[in-house]
């Protein structure tokens, strides 16, 4: 199984409104070749981080795929194409970018050496660790 990291401006689209949605929503907007390409090599199952980006900069829930690539609605253009993710669990705590860099292990996260990709893979360990911190099962 591989995993994830889907980052968002909580302003814009938050853990609690993935929450409230309550089911699958469309990760919709993605304007960037890599992180579309990423979201084309997602499986339905797989699960991924829920970041909050920009002020809070923070690990804060874990979601799952729940359906593969298909035309992202928010655009005409057929270039653009994206997932539904939907919430599984919040962590227990959250775990801040400041907080992510302090680890050894974590150096060559994508979220640390690419930090504005907006999806992006997460290694096996990565993800161990990041849930360990977070307080929630791997």
């Amino acid at each position: 199984m591989a995993y994830w990291l889907f980052k968002s401006e909580p302003e814009t689209w938050g853990w609690d409104d993935q929450v409230k949605k309550g089911g699958p929503e469309e990760w919709g907007g993605v304007r960037n070749y890599a992180a579309r390409n990423n979201m084309r090599a997602m499986k339905k199952g797989e699960l991924g981080f829920f970041y909050h980006s920009v002020k809070e900069k923070a690990v804060v829930g874990v979601v799952r795929v729940a359906n593969e690539i298909h035309h992202d609605s928010t655009t005409d253009d057929p270039r653009w194409e994206c997932v539904d993710i939907e919430a599984v669990k919040p962590f227990a705590r959250p775990v801040t970018l400041d907080e992510i860099k302090t680890v050894p292990e974590l150096e060559k996260m994508v979220l640390v050496t690419h930090s504005r990709l907006s999806v992006q893979p997460v290694t096996d360990e990565e993800w161990k660790i990041i849930c360990a911190m977070g307080g929630v099962e791997a």
